[in-house]
């Protein structure tokens, strides 16, 4: 069976679902299946069945989103635990939510994937990839392989253009 990542986002302006996106490109890259939903949809079943879950979080007044905030107080009180997780978000001043979101999954004995996206306003090409290589290192997690992403980007670098 497939392993599988959900993604759950809040994003008001869309530059959060931007993000969502780009990570479940990167995983399925990967072969995982993926799952993407605004926290309004998300299904607690999938995430319950899911290997990996990312969350991402517009940053509102220093802090996530409070719905977000009591979403994830629902998966810790429905028991989700010990899964990969990733956070990521976007911000127009401060961008505090994507940490305090991956603070809460490791409270909930998550490994979170590092690095922890924050992207000012509106993602750029270049933060879209950073993205994507968040959800090919989520898959490289859930699936316990070893590479770096340092030795990763060595060899795209050394790999000829198509």
């Amino acid at each position: 069976m497939k392993k599988k990542l959900v993604i759950v986002y809040l994003s008001t302006s869309g530059n959060t679902k931007k993000m969502a996106d780009a990570i479940a490109e990167g995983a399925s890259s990967r072969g995982l299946d993926t799952v993407v939903s605004s926290f309004y949809d998300a299904d607690m079943n999938d995430i319950q069945s899911a290997d990996a879950i990312a969350l991402g979080s517009s940053t509102f007044w220093y802090k996530m989103h409070e719905a977000m905030s009591n979403f994830i107080t629902r998966l810790e009180n429905e028991g989700v635990k010990g899964k990969v997780g990733a956070a990521f978000g976007s911000y127009g001043w401060s961008g505090e939510a994507p940490v305090q979101i991956a603070d809460r999954l490791r409270a909930m004995g998550m490994k979170v994937v590092d690095p922890v996206l924050r992207v000012q306003w509106t993602p750029e090409e270049k933060d879209l990839k950073e993205c994507e290589r968040l959800g090919k290192d989520i898959a490289k997690a859930v699936k316990g392989e070893k590479e770096s992403r340092d030795r990763e980007q060595e060899l795209e670098r050394a790999a000829p253009a198509p």
